[in-house]
């Protein structure tokens, strides 16, 4: 905050976010209140003991509401963490909310990443990197495989405290049903009984809204998305694509980077209709693609900043995924490729292969 005048206060700096409230005076004194540790009824309550009669830091609120810099969230949400979690994922939320306009202080945000499910392919620095970046969001489980189809290759899943938090501090929040061949709902665990014990085998249980840390990851459950950075099998993106997983590639060698596509299975170019595409361009990459499956170069030419853009990158776009409930623009039916020394993102666009058997599926 910072005074124009001294009638006049902006909130923000930037001229694409600041808002500047005029008239306020006396009144001021009602922002103070406004910490996230009053509800509504007790910042009226602490305003007027400070000598500002109700009805004005009413009308202060219903300003600030109005201009979009005052938000309501659930502070139970806040208060369910322990303060490390708690101090990181407010960053998130301040940033989740001003991004996307929200009006619950990235309360819809948070659910959706608390309820999501990422399986990251390849354990590399790009891997490890998109991995704790979304751990570090507030994404509710990551796990990560270094070995796709050896149980217990990869470490095992991260994400926020056990338990996540109480199904009475976030609203529901799902990501959307993308049809017969990309079906998937979220949030997804074992069922909890509402003392918080898991059931008996056999057992009853009441309908409750499930916990993402609910259940640790099987190698047979789906993940809502899952993120191939290499090191994977040759089958593995057509295997996704036949269970209706989405998945995004991403790839950092040779001093490029890529992130995308994300593939959103029957409904946008896959990794096999890319192939075919660079086939169509080049009658050899077929021989040439099966001479370096399964190779990867030693050293690989990607050094630190290459990896940390790539991870951040790919890292966003799943966030995207998650947070926005729909495909991500930018990288559905298109990939962002980062060429050194350049460093600047730019757009490929792909578009379904018509001799891809992604787009010979039943209901595509």
């Amino acid at each position: 905050m910072a005074w124009r005048d001294q009638d006049t206060l902006q909130l923000g700096i930037d001229p694409r976010r600041a808002v500047a409230l005029t008239g306020l005076g006396g009144a001021a004194a009602v922002l103070g209140l406004l910490d996230g540790s009053r509800d509504h009824a007790q910042v009226l309550v602490a305003a007027h003991e400070r000598g500002i009669p109700r009805d004005t830091a009413d009308r202060v609120i219903a300003l600030l509401a109005a201009a979009g810099v005052v938000e309501d969230f659930p502070a139970a949400a806040l208060r369910a963490l322990p303060d490390g979690p708690r101090a990181r994922l407010a960053c998130e939320l301040a940033s989740a909310s001003l991004a996307h306009g929200h009006a619950d202080g990235g309360a819809r945000i948070l659910s959706r990443r608390q309820g999501a499910r990422v399986r990251v392919y390849g354990t590399g620095p790009v891997g490890s990197s998109v991995a704790s970046l979304l751990t570090a969001s507030g994404v509710g489980r990551v796990s990560s495989v270094s070995q796709p189809g050896r149980p217990g290759a990869g470490p095992p899943d991260i994400g926020l405290p056990d338990g996540g938090l109480p199904d009475s501090a976030l609203p529901d929040a799902s990501l959307p049903d993308l049809g017969p061949a990309g079906a998937h709902h979220l949030p997804r665990a074992a069922a909890r009984t509402r003392s918080g014990r898991r059931p008996r085998p056999g057992a009853a249980t009441p309908t409750a809204r499930p916990r993402a840390r609910a259940s640790a990851a099987r190698p047979g459950q789906r993940a809502d998305l899952a993120i191939l950075v290499g090191g994977y099998p040759a089958e593995l993106p057509g295997e996704l694509t036949a269970s209706g997983t989405v998945h995004l590639a991403v790839s950092a060698s040779e001093a490029i980077g890529v992130v995308g596509p994300l593939v959103i299975p029957g409904r946008s170019a896959c990794l096999g209709c890319l192939e075919l595409a660079r086939r169509d361009r080049d009658p050899a990459w077929p021989l040439i693609l099966a001479q370096v499956t399964g190779r990867t170069a030693s050293p690989v030419a990607c050094g630190a900043t290459l990896v940390a853009a790539v991870a951040a990158q790919a890292a966003g776009q799943a966030l995207s995924f998650i947070d926005l409930a729909r495909p991500a623009d930018a990288v559905t039916n298109g990939t962002l490729e980062l060429v050194l020394p350049g460093w600047q993102w730019r757009r490929r666009c792909w578009t379904r292969h018509p001799r891809c058997r992604c787009s010979r599926r039943p209901g595509t």
